[in-house]
């Protein structure tokens, strides 16, 4: 059995999982109330990482608080007054949880996300500004392994809404072979670098 954690902790544990990224403390505030006693909690426990160091601060569910969060959902109880149809949609979901974890693809569907948000998490973290131009090298390789022609068709998508740029490297004597490769090929142009505007 998992180590208790009130209703506020919880969801904010599940929201994280869920969204499997790092948010704001205000955006997740804006779904569930997460006190300074219960964020300090969860640290303390391992589950959750905060960044207290950039205003407003950043939190980010670990591996360990994903698999409490998993523990949880199986074995876990709702408090009492729970209404029926949460119930039943906690028991659904409980189910799901255990055919996941028996086929051993639990962790796969927990982790997974849409390749546009990874995409434009991966250009975030690696862009030092906004519309920083960074070499499609860089991002490629932080995709989980997703196939190129995938990640070129999603790339191009992304530039038809006109805040997502990609160009040529001008200087083609600084390229390298890891730059040739993950070009991105439009017409008789190869494409090395993506800048994107805060969304």
């Amino acid at each position: 059995m998992p180590e208790k954690f009130g209703a506020p902790e919880r969801a904010a544990l599940m929201v994280l999982m869920s969204e499997n990224r790092k948010m704001l403390n205000t955006e997740l505030n804006g779904r569930v109330r997460l006190t300074k006693a219960g964020r300090g909690k969860l640290n303390k426990a391992g589950l959750l990482r905060t960044d207290e160091d950039v205003t407003p601060m950043v939190h980010e569910i670990t591996d360990q608080g994903i698999s409490w969060c998993l523990t949880d959902l199986v074995d876990g109880e709702l408090p009492p007054r729970t209404p029926s149809h949460t119930r039943a949609a906690f028991g659904l979901l409980k189910k799901f949880v255990l055919h996941h974890k028996e086929r051993g693809t639990l962790v796969e569907v927990i982790r997974s996300r849409d390749l546009e948000s990874m995409i434009r998490s991966v250009y975030e973290e690696l862009a030092v500004e906004p519309q920083d131009w960074i070499r499609l090298a860089r991002i490629r390789p932080r995709l989980n392994g997703v196939e190129k022609g995938e990640v070129d068709e999603v790339l191009v998508k992304m530039s038809k809404t006109g805040t997502v740029h990609l160009a040529p490297e001008s200087n083609t004597k600084v390229l390298t072979p890891e730059d040739h490769a993950a070009a991105l090929r439009v017409g008789s142009e190869d494409l090395h670098l993506v800048a994107m505007e805060e969304s």
